[in-house]
């Protein structure tokens, strides 16, 4: 019975291993080519730039063609904050044109406003003890020290008097030792007090000292400093338009927390008074391409409408590629220099938009 077994299965493999040397004797070559294959050697021949350009190169003239992205002139400008706050009011919307200094976004700004109305009472009651002190005692004080000074005279000229007839008295013996001490006291201590009272008079007549003069001035400096810091920190809770131009988007909205510490911009704008296209030349073709040659671009958006301009700016260095097609046939490790094409005017193509564009070849000789 095992022998029989064995003997089918041999006959069975045998009959599997002929079914298949016949269907390869059937089938073509190895090397043929499937019609995915051929599908993908059509595109790329009917494409002459690489399999990088949408359209077909035009007819008649000479051109050098690749894929751009409108842009402002200058590019875009991402506006950011310095300092991590709330957003307390937007006061752009999209598509907005704005002067440069312009109010774009306002940051919550309570505690700073607190900290600038400190600052400016400060710098007042500096400026005040400065005017004072250069100005000196007023003509009211300085006649209120005067008449002070003479009754320290009258006083001083009688205590004098009293002292020298007490001292007369005591060498005939009217009056007592102690009575003579006492006098003699009272005489030095109203001389002494009209010296200190006309130094007092001196001092309201000459005016305040240049020290305290200088002290007050130094005092103002620091106040008006802080002043200055008070303002500049307010300040940076104003985001202000950087440029001319129009908002192309806004990021944030009012009462969400905004951290400069992301990448993420509060608003994006530009010039858009003049577009632009950055274009990718593939390095085969750089030769081909020349500063003011005329340059025109497609959208699909806009079917065969063409975009005139000339090229302005022709890059100094090779880098990647930055446009992408989404074709599964598009050739991502080809190297490229970047190629600036402004617009005449128009205001269809929208900052961002991928375009396919064309740059005039130079005639060959």
């Amino acid at each position: 019975m095992l022998k029989k077994l064995g003997t089918g299965l041999f006959v069975l493999m045998l009959g599997t291993c002929g079914a298949q040397m016949v269907r390869s004797a059937r089938a073509g070559p190895l090397l043929a080519p499937t019609p995915k294959d051929v599908l993908k050697a059509e595109r790329e021949l009917t494409n002459p730039t690489g399999a990088d350009v949408k359209a077909p190169l035009p007819e008649g003239g000479d051109f050098i063609g690749g894929n751009g992205v409108v842009e402002p002139r200058n590019r875009e400008t991402k506006v950011a904050g310095q300092v991590t706050a709330v957003i307390k009011q937007v006061l752009v919307s999209e598509g907005q044109v704005v002067k440069q200094g312009d109010l774009l976004v306002q940051l919550d700004d309570s505690v700073e406003q607190a900290a600038l109305q400190a600052a400016e009472a400060d710098v007042a009651a500096e400026r005040a003890t400065l005017s004072r002190t250069s100005k000196g005692l007023r003509v009211e004080d300085r006649d209120a020290v005067s008449a002070e000074a003479q009754a320290a005279r009258a006083r001083a000229e009688l205590s004098q008097s009293v002292f020298g007839r007490t001292e007369q008295l005591a060498k005939s013996g009217a009056a007592t030792p102690d009575e003579l001490e006492r006098a003699r006291r009272q005489a030095q201590q109203d001389a002494a007090n009209l010296k200190a009272t006309e130094a007092r008079l001196r001092a309201a007549e000459a005016g305040s000292r240049g020290e305290d003069i200088a002290f007050a001035r130094a005092r103002v400096l620091g106040a008006e400093a802080r002043l200055a810091q008070a303002r500049a920190q307010l300040e940076r809770l104003a985001i202000r338009a950087p440029l001319d131009g129009e908002v192309l988007q806004v990021k944030v909205r009012a009462g969400e927390l905004y951290s400069f510490q992301t990448t993420e911009p509060l608003l994006v704008m530009g010039d858009t008074r003049t577009l632009r296209v950055r274009m990718d030349v593939d390095e085969r073709d750089v030769a081909k391409v020349a500063n003011g040659a005329a340059a025109y671009v497609t959208a699909d958006a806009f079917g065969a409408e063409k975009f005139t301009g000339k090229v302005v700016e022709v890059g100094r260095r090779f880098g990647r590629k930055n446009i992408r097609t989404d074709d599964p046939i598009e050739r991502n490790d080809t190297k490229i220099l970047e190629v600036v094409i402004e617009l005449d005017a128009t205001r269809k193509l929208v900052p961002g938009q991928r375009v396919t564009s064309f740059v005039a070849a130079p005639p060959s000789t």
